[in-house]
């Protein structure tokens, strides 16, 4: 079966992203290009992902963090509604693609979410709250997975942005966490490594297939992992200045 890792390319408005808790920075869009070109060299490479890339997008900033515009689970896909409403029109590009793979559900209004609030864990579903997804948003998820027997739990979220900023996947029952910006007590029956605390953004790493993507901006949190696991060291940095990270630009799944 083959695994797909959505893509988008990186805008050339990408300098008027959104921002929530970084102070804005100038963005070397070529350079952003560069390191965007060598992610989804990994995915091929190392991955063995298959890459497709929704449409391009120069007018929508945040494009590139394709991640936020659906998530997808071997059953369905569900299209986003974005807490920010400037992105909300990224996700029709996304839905283009992913019907061809999927049946597709969606948020609707009042409810908000974005894909980097939600992590999968085998049958259960972390979303967390946060001020891109409110609490209607994870109530339709909740709906729209409880008939393909997905639970879905809320998680409180807080300094950062997603709950992919504090929590991600090594594995079916092990996160890589930040436990200043989770509280561990949220994810019953699963195990946990702890990001060095001098670096608070750690905790994001990205698992396609048997491939681990992690940034080069983490020295000592990259120390720990290489005790146990095999990464591929990637340049994001034009990328975090804009709040993204390497989960951020890739929707993995596998082909149906």
């Amino acid at each position: 079966m083959t695994l797909i890792a959505l893509t988008r390319a990186v805008a050339a408005s990408m300098n008027q992203c959104e921002l929530t808790h970084l102070v804005r920075q100038p963005i070397d869009v070529a350079r952003a290009r560069e390191q965007h070109a060598a992610y989804e060299r990994a995915l091929e490479t190392v991955a063995h992902c298959r890459i497709v890339r929704a449409g391009e997008a120069p007018d929508l900033p945040d494009s590139v963090f394709v991640e936020d515009a659906a998530f997808v689970l071997d059953e369905v896909a569900i299209v986003t509604r974005p807490g920010a409403a400037s992105r909300r029109a990224e996700t029709p590009g996304v839905a283009d693609v992913l019907r061809q793979y999927r049946e597709l559900r969606q948020i609707d209004p009042p409810g908000t979410l974005d894909g980097g609030d939600v992590i999968v864990c085998g049958r259960r579903v972390f979303v967390g709250r946060t001020s891109r997804t409110n609490a209607e948003g994870i109530e339709q998820v909740r709906r729209i997975l409880k008939p393909f027997g997905y639970s879905v739990s809320a998680v409180a979220v807080r300094g950062c942005l997603h709950l992919k900023s504090a929590a991600t996947v090594l594995a079916e029952t092990q996160l890589l966490i930040n436990p200043d910006r989770i509280s561990p007590d949220d994810f019953p029956g699963i195990d946990f490594l702890i990001a060095d605390p001098r670096e608070p953004d750690a905790a994001n790493i990205l698992k396609a297939g048997d491939a681990y993507l992690y940034s080069s901006a983490f020295p000592r949190t990259r120390e720990m992992l290489e005790r146990s696991l095999t990464l591929t060291i990637l340049d994001m940095s034009e990328l975090a200045k804009a709040e993204g990270a390497m989960t951020c630009c890739s929707v993995i799944f596998r082909s149906a």
